[in-house]
């Protein structure tokens, strides 16, 4: 049967990309069971130079930039990973720390699921192995009755292993990582002699943690000294957090089926929204109060994507084009409440001022988007 799926992974959504890089790539110097070089990942997460395309015998092969923030962060991962140490992406939520890993695990190893999620529940059997308990009895400890896990799979087939979430996840389970990233070999007690797993060339770990859980289950600081890390910070430029809007409500709009341009005008009043309310200042530099709710750009994007949606199954292809600022403004003041409706004085403050003053001096989407927001309780 022929399905596809919700959300394809990185590896699926962008595997023409990925084999023109690697025929691109053949002669560029790699570590050891990686699908690409370090070069070629880069090409692949930050686009060729100005959009050109890659000059290939099957004709020209655009690569287009997949992420948006520090180009030099993304080159310090890349070495990392080819090194011994673990890579460890920390920031606010919605920084795009998982995108991250997820587009350096599509390029490396070809595969992106092979991923932890850290949770209060996660156990050291999620993250090493368990046991099929019928083989365990029928047979005894062996390697048929072994289930691997995540960490098992990326030291077993030379890949790398996500951990999403580590600060979730109690710090005794985290400390199971501690002598596999220091020794890069695994102890499986049950299997006696056979039981030291060695990592294959190409292993390592991804880990991403939330600045905001920072204290819910700290990191020791043996586990911290074996990651490298790398802190991702809110996109500080309007005009490319418009752009990322745009490019990932299309492509979310597009697996759902919606074609239809997208308003621009307010993707421009929604990033700017979100920039002023995240960093307390407006682009006058009249200072305002800041909601403790997450204004993250993917945020953002699920405001835009929620209004899309609402206009296009409820108003049609032509109410889709161009937006209600009203819809967008409600859309955002559910988005700030679902951490405390206190927070909500915040966004009206922000109305009443700085909004009101775009209003007044452009008109236009701000003046409706004033509108809209003076009627919200």
């Amino acid at each position: 049967m022929n399905q596809t799926a919700l959300r394809p992974t990185a590896e699926q959504r962008y595997a023409d990309e990925l084999a023109a890089l690697a025929r691109w790539d053949r002669n560029n110097p790699k570590p050891e069971n990686w699908r690409l070089s370090p070069r070629a990942v880069r090409l692949f997460l930050l686009g060729t130079p100005k959009g050109q395309p890659l000059e290939l015998d099957g004709g020209p092969v655009a690569i287009r930039k997949k992420y948006y923030g520090n180009d030099a962060l993304v080159e310090r991962c890349i070495i990392t990973l080819a090194g011994n140490r673990g890579l460890m992406l920390v920031g606010e939520p919605g920084t795009a720390k998982t995108m991250l890993s997820e587009l350096l695990s599509a390029a490396v190893s070809g595969c992106s699921t092979n991923t932890v999620q850290g949770a209060a529940g996660t156990t050291e059997d999620m993250i090493k192995y368990s046991w099929n308990y019928a083989l365990l009895l029928a047979k005894g400890p062996c390697r048929e009755a072994l289930v691997p896990s995540p960490l098992y799979v990326g030291m077993e087939k030379g890949i790398l292993t996500r951990f999403e979430e580590i600060t979730r996840t109690p710090a005794e389970v985290q400390d199971c990582l501690i002598s596999v990233l220091s020794d890069k070999v695994m102890n499986i007690p049950e299997l006696g002699d056979q039981g030291l797993l060695f990592a294959r060339p190409g292993f390592n770990v991804i880990g991403t943690a939330n600045t905001r859980d920072k204290g819910v289950n700290e990191m020791s600081s043996a586990l911290k000294r074996r990651f490298s890390f790398e802190t991702v910070q809110p996109v500080g430029d309007v005009a490319l957090e418009k752009q990322i809007i745009l490019d990932e409500v299309e492509a979310m709009a597009q697996g759902a089926g919606i074609f239809v341009p997208l308003d621009e005008d307010a993707a421009a009043l929604l990033a700017t929204a979100y920039h002023e309310l995240r960093e307390g200042v407006s682009a006058e530099g009249a200072r305002l109060k800041k909601p403790a709710a997450v204004m993250s750009t993917a945020e953002a994007v699920s405001v835009y994507y929620q209004t899309l949606m609402s206009a296009w199954y409820y108003g049609g292809p032509e109410q889709a084009r161009h937006l209600d600022e009203r819809a967008l403004a409600d859309n955002l003041m559910g988005a700030v409440a679902k951490e405390s409706r206190e927070e909500l004085a915040a966004v009206r403050e922000y109305f009443s001022t700085i909004v009101q003053k775009k209003a007044e001096r452009e008109g236009g989407a701000w003046k409706r988007f004033y509108e809209a927001g003076k009627r919200l309780k």
